[in-house]
């Protein structure tokens, strides 16, 4: 079976957690309602081959099962993830819903594309990568959780694809469940296929659920599920994504940029000796970025917006366990002249507007959440940019027993204006950013990324 000139599909597998034989479901937080029909979130994680002597053989009799069985093994952690997104009519908001039998699927595929292009710092034929991508199953009455992919690219390497519903986890969580199965396939015994004596998780892979820890005095939940019901409504229960929320660009070239560890003290030493405070190495880099964007892209519009996300578990009262399965992240909104972000202090100009939002949200915390839906409004009829991801999820640490990844994708986030940030694979303390732009402004983008910050 092909879905494509390039892929050559080799099995579907329904992947279920062992001895899970009751029902189980579990309730969406306002965290999660949240994201109910937003897009899902898409990465790809590219690994070489570890030694040349590695075959296609060695693929399908070795790394095929030894995935296929560590996943059935993971999902014991976390059977919901087989389960559904469903919204019972006798139900005030929707639930995730696993009955026995709920599986994930896990595609094998095979593809003749280029992997070393796909898997380089610049890719051009981004086009190529949607069939590495898996794809949720979702209708008006249900929506599933997880995918699961893996391709070969025989001789060279392999990508592993996974696609989660963003109502369900975010990004911590998904990083979580997805570091747990690299480590429980990094224990198997290469032989038997089986856990080595004595194997547990490490306490960082632990999931939490008990979603009584997320308190909403102030009806936080009821808002979102009445935004929901209400839009395209009344009573509106579909469970239908929107395919996205920005303008898809065509002919995308996605590239791949570090800001390395010399690069960030020196944003950060020039943003001190001009606005006389403390600064992050998240706040330097998404300025950086706004004011690179900016100037490539001329926006018409008065206003820049810029949306990032805040992890609440730290921040809550009282703060809750960091492996709280779920979602706990709301965005944050920050709004910039575009005159002044197209300046010669286009840096300095977003980067205070961004340290303005982050020094209030202690302040205001979850009591402006009710009210996102109004500040999105203010902020759409200017030019919108986002950020994904985030260097403290450590990706490029994630080892399924074959080395570290050549490079991870966050494909999801290949809409205009949105970028993802990751700790560098040069784990030196630099970011890795991701983006995608048409050509032109790809080279223009790259040319100003290198020759900006030698004018601080």
């Amino acid at each position: 079976m092909s879905s494509s000139t390039s892929l050559k599909v080799h099995h579907v597998y329904s992947v279920a957690p062992p001895d899970a034989t009751t029902a189980t479901t579990l309730p969406l937080t306002f965290f999660d309602i949240f994201h109910l029909r937003l897009p899902a979130v898409e990465r790809l994680f590219f690994y070489e081959f570890p030694n040349p002597t590695t075959t296609t053989t060695s693929f399908f009799d070795v790394i095929v099962p030894n995935l296929k069985h560590s996943l059935q093994l993971t999902l014991q952690h976390f059977v919901l993830l087989a389960g559904n997104i469903t919204w019972p009519l006798e139900s005030s908001k929707p639930i995730i819903n696993y009955v026995p039998g709920d599986t994930v699927p896990f595609t094998v595929a095979e593809s003749k594309a280029d992997f070393n292009h796909l898997s380089s710092n610049l890719c051009e034929v981004v086009v190529d990568r949607d069939n590495l991508i898996p794809r949720l199953h979702i209708s008006h009455e249900q929506a599933s959780v997880l995918a699961l992919q893996v391709t070969l690219f025989p001789n060279l390497g392999f990508c592993v694809g996974i696609t989660t519903h963003h109502a369900v986890l975010d990004g911590k969580s998904s990083t979580m469940f997805f570091k747990t199965w690299a480590y429980i396939c990094s224990k198997l015994d290469p032989l038997t296929k089986l856990p080595l004596p004595g194997l547990s998780l490490r306490e960082d892979l632990i999931p939490f659920f008990d979603r009584s820890v997320i308190s909403d005095p102030i009806g936080i939940t009821e808002a979102y599920v009445d935004n929901w019901l209400n839009h395209e409504g009344p009573n509106n229960r579909s469970l239908k994504l929107w395919d996205s929320i920005t303008e898809v660009k065509t002919e995308l070239v996605k590239g791949l940029f570090e800001l390395t560890p010399s690069c960030i003290q020196k944003l950060k030493q020039y943003a001190q000796s001009k606005l006389k405070i403390k600064v992050s190495t998240f706040s330097v880099t998404c300025a950086y970025l706004l004011a690179c964007l900016a100037k490539v892209e001329k926006p018409k519009a008065d206003k820049v917006a810029f949306i990032f996300g805040v992890d609440y578990r730290s921040r809550l009262d009282p703060p809750i366990l960091p492996t709280y399965f779920g979602n706990c992240v709301l965005p944050q909104l920050v709004l910039a002249e575009t005159n002044k972000l197209l300046g010669n202090d286009g840096f300095i100009n977003a980067l205070e507007r961004i340290v303005d939002v982050l020094s209030k949200i202690d302040d205001v915390m979850l009591n402006e959440a009710k009210n996102w839906e109004s500040k999105m409004q203010s902020a759409m009829g200017g030019r919108l940019f986002a950020a994904a991801g985030s260097p403290r999820f450590e990706v490029y640490d994630t080892d399924f027993g074959w080395g570290r990844p050549k490079k991870v994708d966050v494909s999801s986030v290949d809409k205009r204006g949105a970028f993802s940030l990751s700790k560098s694979k040069k784990n030196d303390g630099g970011v890795d950013i991701g983006l995608a732009l048409n050509k032109g402004q790809m080279e223009a983008f790259a040319a100003l990324f290198d020759q900006e910050i030698e004018s601080f």
